[in-house]
């Protein structure tokens, strides 16, 4: 397939497609260094391998879950032609992006109140890769919710169709992304000690 070929709105949906596939590289990348660094660092003494991540943790991963189900089914409603189904299913999957981020700090104050700290005497090499892991992760689902944002401001002014629906789709792909992404974190950190 020739990419330079097709309607000026082909192109540019391509470009947007490739740039959003450039970023989510990006972060792959830079997650799997941050957890290739966390295997490498498990040798080390001060190394905390009976710390187990906080409930808040595992609760706000059920939350993304749920949150990357509202999503689909806001582009199913899309792609059916149900526009304020959509609408709502876009509200409840930006009220779950919040929940998972309040979460994720009470997971934070969970580990805080049993005495772990990202850096300072009382830390350790593993709770400063737990804390910004996470924190990383939480910068980037700030950033799919301005995208989940724009998306609804988008669709309330009648930018989607059931055969045009581009910047919804790209929103959808960055979020199912980002809670891919945190599913293999919290995985990771909970079976890699």
């Amino acid at each position: 397939m020739d990419l330079t070929q097709g309607t000026p709105e082909d192109k540019n949906a391509r470009a947007k497609k490739m740039m959003l596939w450039f970023g989510i590289v990006s972060m792959i990348m830079s997650f799997a260094g941050w957890t290739s660094a966390y295997i490498v660092s498990r040798s080390r003494d001060d190394w905390a391998s009976d710390v187990d991540l906080p409930q808040a943790f595992f609760y706000s991963t059920i939350v993304i879950i749920l949150s990357s189900i509202s999503y689909f089914l806001a582009k199913k409603s899309v792609k059916e032609g149900q526009g304020d189904r959509s609408k709502l299913w876009l509200w409840i999957t930006l009220g779950l992006g919040i929940v998972f981020i309040v979460l994720q700090f009470q997971g934070f104050s969970q580990l805080v109140a049993n005495g772990y700290y990202f850096t300072g005497p009382t830390s350790s090499i593993k709770m400063s890769f737990v804390f910004l892991i996470a924190m990383v992760h939480i910068l980037h689902l700030v950033a799919g919710i301005i995208s989940l944002l724009v998306v609804i401001y988008n669709h309330s002014k009648g930018r989607y169709t059931s055969t045009n629906y581009l910047g919804l789709s790209l929103g959808a792909t960055f979020w199912h992304f980002l809670d891919f992404l945190w599913l293999y974190l919290v995985l990771f950190m909970t079976f890699v000690k």
